[in-house]
């Protein structure tokens, strides 16, 4: 069964326009971050600010060829092929929106859009909705923690 293609288009093209906006924001930060800062590894200090970014737009770059790949596999009559890479594409994406977790706050323009973007495209599971709103909503960087035996502490609290 061949998937529809122009529901791929749709997510094609919503994650080529998230990967846009992460860019936009990483060039933006690039240029900012001098090389005396980049040795700062604080939370939403500029290295990590940085790194924050450049995860997520890489998560969107994987989803986006992944998705590419479904469509031309189902071009070509190859569905076993693209069925495997969609669900792939699928998978919560590594770095996203957990790069933001790192990041200055406020935000970029550019890196809250490409994230509501996200968040409102229906194609990941519903959690990264949930991830993202929590993400947005964070008042500071989370990561990484300053007391590492606290923040392990807390982890292994909640998961029991």
């Amino acid at each position: 069964m061949s998937l529809d293609l122009t529901e791929l288009t749709r997510f094609g093209r919503a994650l080529e326009e998230a990967h846009s906006l992460l860019e936009a924001d990483r060039k933006r930060l690039e240029q900012r971050c001098d090389r005396a800062s980049r040795a700062d590894g604080t939370a939403g200090g500029p290295t990590q600010t940085l790194y924050g970014v450049t995860l997520m737009s890489g998560a969107m770059s994987q989803a986006l060829t992944r998705v590419a790949l479904a469509a031309g596999y189902s071009a070509l009559g190859m569905d076993e092929r693209a069925e495997h890479e969609l669900v792939t594409a699928r998978m919560y994406p590594v770095g996203f929106p957990s790069g933001a977790d790192r990041m200055a706050r406020p935000l970029g323009e550019a890196t809250v859009q490409a994230m509501e973007l996200i968040r409102d495209l229906g194609f990941f599971d519903a959690e990264i909705s949930i991830a993202v709103d929590v993400a947005l909503a964070a008042p500071q960087a989370t990561y990484p923690p300053a007391d590492w035996d606290e923040y392990e502490r807390q982890r292994r609290s909640q998961a029991e």
